[in-house]
């Protein structure tokens, strides 16, 4: 506020869900209606989670390759010598803070007996009182420099070096790949919800299980036959088993083929870790053997 000059106005608008929880949004537009900034902050929330995932779990920001082309010379940037100021300034505003803490506090713990006077209280906190100028002083001229450069600049002027950058070809259709397989795993997770109760926690956990898991594959005349292993729990086996049926009624045929796709999931094994079976079978046998 104290750069603002003690001038901003803000609005806020409530979200009310049905199961009584509440979304407070801040914010300076008084331009829009209540719907449309509730409507524009849940579409940013979305789409930041969506960058989020797609960068923890499909690597869209790494490297498809170190191919480079030439680069716009006249394309602009954020200015890099402004960045530099921004952070001489913000550390310039931590110091100014503190010592105007300083400042406040020995006014406060000022005696009065000994200096009834302002001019004995700065005569007394000279050391301190100089400090305080000569960081007021230096942030002013930070923010002057920082005010008398441009925000953006043209590449050919931040470097002597040729002006290339990353090949975006390739990028954009390993993008295009990634983002496409997004989708599909989205519509996986359409059908999975009905048959799984926590698909909105752990359904798409749940998929990477399945896209690992190990399988048979058997092709006939007509069918190409996918047989996968058990999950690591009997609800997530069934839940698998009734995604498959539904990717069966689909009719879906392996590209470049004729064989239509059949998902099964092979019956889980009787007594094992994950599939102890039922309590009669894990009794150990204490029956006397006959003589």
């Amino acid at each position: 506020m104290r750069f603002l000059k003690g001038k901003l106005r803000l609005r806020q608008v409530t979200r009310l869900s049905d199961n009584g929880h509440q979304t407070q949004v801040l914010t300076s537009r008084w331009d829009l209606c209540d719907i449309e900034v509730a409507y524009r902050m849940f579409e940013r929330w979305r789409q930041e989670n969506f960058f989020k995932y797609m960068r923890e779990e499909f690597l869209l920001d790494a490297l498809s390759d170190y191919q480079v082309e030439p680069d716009d010379p006249t394309r602009t940037v954020p200015n890099p010598q402004r960045r530099v100021l921004n952070k001489q300034i913000h550390s310039a505003r931590a110091e100014l803070a503190k010592l105007e803490q300083a400042y406040g506090a020995a006014a406060i713990d000022n005696p009065e007996q000994r200096r009834p006077t302002m001019r004995g209280f700065k005569t007394a906190h000279g050391k301190l009182g100089n400090q305080l100028r000569a960081a007021r002083r230096r942030l002013a001229d930070l923010l002057a420099r920082r005010r008398a450069l441009p925000r953006r600049v043209e590449v050919r002027d931040t470097s002597n070096d040729a002006i290339i950058k990353l090949a975006t070809e390739r990028k954009h259709l390993t993008n295009l790949i990634k983002m496409v397989a997004y989708q599909a795993e989205s519509d996986l997770l359409a059908l999975l919800r009905p048959h799984y109760a926590r698909a909105g926690q752990e359904g798409r956990t749940l998929l990477h299980e399945l896209f690992a898991a190990s399988a048979d594959i058997q092709v006939t005349d007509d069918e190409l036959r996918v047989t996968l292993a058990p999950l690591s729990s009997p609800h997530r086996t069934l839940a698998a088993e009734a995604l498959g049926e539904l990717l069966n009624d689909t009719a879906t045929t392996f590209p470049g083929s004729k064989l239509r796709l059949r998902f099964a999931v092979h019956p889980p094994p009787r007594i094992g870790l994950a599939f102890p079976g039922p309590a009669a079978s894990r009794q150990p046998d204490t029956s006397t053997p006959a003589p």
